[in-house]
């Protein structure tokens, strides 16, 4: 997931530099909720120099077929519907701090399940859940209207395995031609992802793939180099390097 931005136009038209201003870290991109766990807990932190008002929501990813997923909104559905819970919702990160937020989910694990998590920051107003005054939040937002101010939001992804998670991977190469196939029903990793000229050797920038089961994907390559990578079946790692 790349992160979003979320732009705040203020009054006047003077370097953002000069301001203060909140800057989000969420940590990784990606979560893994494994079986037999049912608890997340996702760190918050603010490297900025203003405090974060921060909402933060959720949508399910739902893949029919080969599309690219559709997005279920989990607000008001029951919760065997949206499954996943998050708590808080609003989070207030003081600068140079952090705040932590609770995933947990407690819907069904026939198959695996897949959220979009949205950190948004927003200028606060009275009665919005941040539990601050009116004149707290005129306070606030006169502090970031003297120039023009980008709040930066990310979005990550949350994958919960199914609570009986097989793992079957397929990795075939041919003619520098890599395929790869997720057989079982719990996502894979192909971390560290890259094509050399020998292992470990004349490497490209590595880059890292995320394989949904029932799914397959085909790398292009050459003939007289190889693949290399680390697999990631749950908690087990396998370093793979394919040639031929």
């Amino acid at each position: 997931m790349k992160p979003f931005r979320y732009l705040c136009l203020a009054l006047a038209l003077l370097p953002c530099a000069a301001h203060a201003a909140p800057e989000l870290n969420v940590g990784g991109l990606y979560d893994y909720l494994d079986e037999g766990r049912s608890t997340l807990l996702k760190r918050v932190r603010n490297g900025g120099d203003a405090t974060a008002f921060v909402k933060v929501g959720a949508v399910e990813l739902v893949y029919d077929g080969s599309a690219a997923p559709r997005e279920v909104p989990l607000d008001g559905l029951a919760l065997e519907q949206r499954g996943l819970v998050i708590s808080p919702a609003r989070l207030i990160v003081p600068a140079r701090g952090m705040q932590a937020v609770r995933l947990l989910y407690r819907g069904e694990r026939a198959k695996e399940r897949y959220y979009r998590l949205r950190f948004i920051p927003v200028l606060p107003e009275s009665g919005d859940g941040f539990a601050v005054s009116e004149a707290e939040a005129e306070q606030y937002r006169d502090s970031l209207k003297a120039g023009v101010n980008l709040l930066a939001g990310y979005g990550t992804l949350l994958f919960v395995r199914p609570a009986q998670p097989h793992y079957q991977t397929s990795v075939r190469r041919h003619a520098g031609t890599l395929v790869v196939r997720n057989e079982g029903n719990a996502t894979v990793v192909l971390d560290h992802f890259r094509q050399c000229q020998a292992q470990d050797q004349a490497c490209e920038p590595a880059t890292k793939h995320h394989l949904l089961p029932g799914r397959s994907r085909q790398f292009e390559g050459q003939a007289d180099k190889v693949h290399q990578f680390e697999l990631h079946e749950g908690g087990e790692r396998k370093t793979m390097v394919m040639q031929g």
